[in-house]
């Protein structure tokens, strides 16, 4: 049971990433380590807190479902849930709940067995190390396989529900955000937001740097250690975080994924592994610029 004396409103100050709270109403409560969740009144849950950015907050309620929620969550990423379920066989948590209004958005979903790969990769060994990468290879094969509607079609790149892109690199500089309709366009959004955030060193050379496409494919955008769910046999259980997932041209996971930022040695590994390989260079100038 709760103590009614050292409660705390439920906001966003009062909340830590990783750590448990009972919460009544709008207000929480510490949450014993030893806490049985059937003992509780129905008034009562227990919240964890999975996730807290700006913009979007991700709490796993008495260890049944998640919610995420916040002004940065927007209908493209329950839609492309949606597709990925509907369509593949990958593993996505089921979309139980969605609302979208002024701004704010909040999607509630089940939970995915397992664990983050994040907390494991640094200790499984190199043959495990390959055999995830190689699982997760064949999962972004099959959703590479999703085909726009006919409305989307002549899109090269756009977010699930058709809605122009957030990612740092692509955001339109005008409004409304202009449709990107080729890959001559893509290449040209990035050099423009290049020149326009300061990039100097390569505003010659940018242009002819960037790869080339012929073929636009379903793309989660960001598929990181942090987005991926493993169970105790080291086998994918489920892949999350889908607000970037679209259509883009077909080297863009890739190229996501070989992001600088990442540490340690999962994007060798995922280079190594990777069925196709691009030359980069000019999207890593680019990011050295946006980033």
């Amino acid at each position: 049971m709760a103590d009614s004396s050292s409660g705390v409103p439920f906001l966003s100050k009062n909340i830590r990433e990783g750590n448990r709270y009972i919460k009544e109403d709008e207000t929480l409560y510490p949450c014993p380590s030893s806490v049985d969740i059937y003992s509780l009144p129905p008034q009562q849950e227990i919240i964890t807190v999975l996730s807290k950015q700006v913009g979007r907050l991700v709490l796993e309620h008495d260890f049944s479902y998640v919610t995420k929620s916040g002004s940065g969550v927007k209908p493209a990423e329950s839609e492309a849930m949606r597709l990925v379920s509907e369509y593949t066989s990958v593993p996505v948590p089921e979309l139980l709940v969605k609302s979208f209004s002024l701004g704010n958005g909040s999607i509630h979903m089940t939970l995915i067995p397992g664990c983050h790969l994040e907390g494991r990769w640094d200790k499984l060994d190199e043959e495990t190390k390959k055999s995830v990468c190689l699982q997760l290879w064949d999962l972004i094969s099959k959703i590479r396989d999703i085909k726009p509607s006919l409305e989307l079609k002549d899109l090269v790149q756009c977010a699930a529900d058709g809605s122009p892109t957030r990612d740092p690199l692509l955001e339109d500089l005008q409004e409304p955000a202009r449709p990107l309709m080729s890959d001559s366009e893509f290449q040209a959004r990035i050099f423009e937001r290049y020149l326009h955030f300061g990039g100097r060193r390569f505003k010659c050379e940018l242009p002819g740097m960037l790869p080339r496409s012929s073929s636009s494919v379903f793309t989660h955008a960001d598929i990181a250690p942090r987005n991926i769910m493993i169970d105790d046999q080291n086998k994918i259980t489920g892949i999350l975080d889908w607000e970037y997932a679209g259509w883009y041209p077909d080297y863009w996971e890739y190229a996501q994924i070989m992001r600088p930022a990442f540490g340690g040695d999962w994007s060798m590994w995922m280079d190594q592994t990777a069925p196709q390989r691009w030359d980069i260079s000019g999207i890593n100038a680019a990011r050295r610029v946006l980033f």
